[in-house]
């Protein structure tokens, strides 16, 4: 198995996560289409720089995704909408070995005891943790935000979100 220093997430990979190497040092294992291999960085090391690459950050990104899709707490990441690229994890960002997948690269899910049953397009076939419906629902989620944001991208039209209630709250304070 290989070790890079860098990567940049692209199309065809499949699922990311984190692991300590011998060093106690978080690095990620990824598994794309045709290879897997490990990345000398975090997994958020890796969303934040695929983002950057294209002129945005991590923090960003997580906050669009929430006025997008609502205020979840693992809400899916737009990592390229222009190669509709998105990925979503499977439990809270904050855990080293939380997994991120692509959705597009998952071809059906089962539930099998208890735990979800994942078939990649390559025929790959992982086990997760989460239960069938919690995992459902994340990869729909993470299906949402890219066609709404490619959408949107592609069909700009002006409108005006209005902030969460407490940024409104925090405006007005601030103005008197």
């Amino acid at each position: 198995m290989t070790i890079e220093k860098y990567y940049l997430i692209n199309q065809h990979m499949m699922y990311m996560f984190g692991f300590y190497d011998r060093n106690a040092k978080v690095c990620t294992l990824v598994r794309q289409f045709d290879r897997v291999f490990i990345v000398d960085r975090s997994p958020m090391e890796i969303l934040d720089d695929s983002l950057r690459c294209i002129g945005f950050n991590l923090k960003g990104a997580m906050d669009t995704s929430k006025i997008i899709i609502g205020n979840n707490m693992m809400c899916p990441v737009m990592i390229n909408h222009i190669h509709n690229i998105c990925v979503f994890p499977d439990k809270s960002h904050k855990h080293e070995d939380t997994i991120w997948f692509n959705p597009n690269q998952i071809l059906r899910t089962q539930s099998l005891k208890r735990k979800t049953h994942i078939e990649f397009r390559n025929g790959l076939i992982l086990m997760s943790d989460s239960k069938l419906f919690s995992f459902n629902h994340k990869w729909k989620s993470a299906e949402q935000l890219s066609k709404i944001t490619i959408e949107n991208a592609n069909n700009p039209i002006s409108f005006i979100i209005e902030p969460p209630r407490k940024v409104r709250k925090r405006r007005s304070k601030i103005k008197k």
